[in-house]
């Protein structure tokens, strides 16, 4: 789904909701289910417990580092972040994951890309060419890895 500067896609995965919010809420895992291709690295130990924790980041395109502030927090069930600048205030983009228990075995997976609020010009190409397409790209790399832990 585009709706404007709100870009989504969704999925059901064949895995319980705490394996796949596991690998969303370690960063140094993300990595390897990023559709966009964008992260190279994030050290370990920066798992995300709550509102208020930020993690760092290293992007694949310059080598540049990110720090991601978490806005909103439901352990096992949502979690979306505000990337900035290290030392920086976060320039208005948000990145959210909600994660829905169907039942015991499978899982509904949304991830939204939401640029409403971004304010830096220079990101806005960037973010233009961020697609439901890229985002269901994440989905689908998450959903092997996630159903590969499930189910051994």
């Amino acid at each position: 789904m585009d709706s404007g500067h709100v870009v989504s896609a969704s999925g059901v995965v064949e895995a319980p909701p705490a394996v796949i919010f596991e690998l969303i809420a370690d960063p140094s895992l993300q990595p390897e289910w990023d559709g966009n291709e964008n992260l190279a690295e994030a050290p370990p130990g920066q798992r995300v417990h709550q509102r208020g924790d930020v993690f760092v980041m290293t992007l694949t395109r310059d080598g540049a580092v990110r720090e991601n502030h978490v806005v909103e927090f439901e352990e096992g069930r949502r979690i979306a972040w505000c990337p900035s600048e290290v030392d920086e205030e976060p320039a208005g983009h948000l990145w959210r994951w909600e994660v829905e228990a169907i039942d015991a075995d499978h899982t509904r997976v949304r991830h939204t890309y939401d640029w409403s609020a971004l304010t830096d010009p220079n990101r806005m190409a960037r973010a233009r060419a961020t697609t439901s397409e890229s985002l269901a790209a994440s989905i689908t790399r998450l959903t092997a890895l996630a159903e590969e832990e499930a189910h051994g």
